[in-house]
C-alpha cells in the first residue's frame, strides 16, 4: 500500500521502518522545519532512504492539498504529529488518513493525555489508532491496546516505556489491516469523552496543602515538560523524580528533611521526597541544589 507519512521524532522514524519492512510503500514524508542545527530523526531516516521529505511552516496552504493529491496515495498515516492536517489534506488519500493517540479514546483528548492520564491518578493506559475526522481526536477508532501506569510512572518514563513502543506496534498493525480491508470504524461514545487543555504551568504550580498523592500525581504527570514548580525567592523551582515517604508527616510545605535521597516536604496527610529539582537552566539533584542557596530543614518552601 502506498502511504504518505506526516510526523516528526523517533516515533516516526520507527513508523517509517516498520511500514517500508511490512511491504509498504513510503510515498513522502512530511514533518515540521528544523529547529536550528537539528536535524528531525524521521527526516534524516526518509533522506537516507531516498524518499521525500517537505516541510511545512503550516499544512493549511493549498500547495499541501497539491502535493498529496499528485502523490497518489492510498493512506495518510499521522504518526506524533503536532501541526494541524486540516480536512483538505487529510481526506486526499484515497482511503483517507489514521492518527495515533496516547490514551484510550475518547477518554483523555487532547494534546497533552500523557500528563493528563498521570495527574489525574490513572492506573490504566493505553493507545488508540483512529480515523481522522475534522474533530480533535474524534473519529472512529480502529485499533485501541491497553497498558499499564506504574505508580513510578512519570510521563516520560510511560511515553518512552510503554506508550511509544506499544503505539509504533499499534500503528503498523493499523497499516495492515487498512490494507488488506479489515480495518474497522468503530464510533466514539461521546458520552464517555474528556478533553484536557495543553499542560502548561497554570496548571503546574504545586499547593502543597492538596493531599501528598495529589502533590505526588501532579510532579509525576509534568515531569519532564512542563515541570511542576513552586516559587522560591521569586523563581520558579522546578520538581522532578518524586516519591511518597511512608509513615512520615510534616506541615504543608514544610521541608522536613534535606539528604542525599532528596528533599523531603509535607503536603496534607503526608510528605513526598523530591530527588531532582531545576532552577534557571540546569537540573540538578536536590541535595545540591539546598547545599548551594542554603534550603535546609524547617524552612517552608
Amino acid at each position: 500500500m502506498r502511504i504518505i507519512l506526516v510526523g516528526q521524532a523517533a516515533f516516526a522514524e520507527k513508523v517509517l521502518d516498520g511500514a517500508r519492512a511490512r511491504g509498504h510503500e513510503v510515498a513522502a514524508v512530511y514533518c515540521p522545519p528544523d529547529a536550528g542545527t537539528r536535524v528531525d530523526p524521521v527526516k534524516a531516516r526518509a533522506q537516507a532512504l531516498g524518499i521525500p521529505v517537505r516541510q511545512h511552516r503550516s499544512l493549511r496552504g493549498p500547495e499541501v492539498q497539491r502535493e498529496f493529491a499528485d502523490l497518489g496515495a492510498d493512506l495518510g498515516v499521522l504518526a506524533y504529529v503536532t501541526q494541524i492536517v486540516p480536512q483538505n489534506v487529510f481526506e486526499t488519500p484515497r482511503l483517507g488518513s489514521i492518527c495515533f493517540h496516547p490514551s484510550l479514546l475518547p477518554l483523555y483528548r487532547g494534546g497533552s493525555a500523557v500528563n493528563w492520564q498521570i495527574i489525574k491518578g490513572e492506573t490504566e493506559t493505553g493507545v488508540s489508532v483512529f480515523w481522522v475526522d475534522p474533530g480533535i481526536d474524534t473519529g472512529p477508532i480502529l485499533l485501541q491496546k491497553k497498558a499499564a501506569i506504574r505508580p513510578t510512572d512519570t510521563a516520560g518514563s510511560l511515553y518512552y516505556d510503554t506508550l511509544f513502543p506499544l503505539g509504533v506496534e499499534t500503528v503498523l498493525e493499523s497499516i495492515d489491516l487498512v490494507a488488506a480491508g479489515q480495518a474497522p470504524r468503530l464510533v466514539q461514545d461521546e458520552s464517555r469523552a474528556t478533553y484536557d487543555p495543553l499542560c502548561r504551568d497554570e496548571h503546574a504550580a504545586v499547593d502543597w496543602v492538596r493531599p501528598a498523592v495529589e502533590v505526588l500525581n501532579l510532579i509525576r504527570g509534568c515531569d519532564p515538560q512542563p515541570g511542576a514548580w513552586v516559587d522560591f525567592r521569586g523563581e520558579k523551582l522546578r520538581l522532578y523524580e518524586p516519591a511518597l515517604v511512608e509513615g512520615a508527616s510534616a506541615s504543608p510545605g514544610v521541608v522536613a528533611a534535606v539528604g542525599a535521597e532528596g528533599l523531603v516536604v509535607g503536603a496534607q496527610g503526608g510528605v513526598v521526597r523530591i530527588k531532582r529539582v531545576r532552577l534557571g537552566d540546569k537540573k540538578e539533584s536536590a541535595a545540591e541544589l539546598a547545599a548551594r542557596v542554603g534550603l535546609k530543614a524547617g524552612q517552608a518552601l
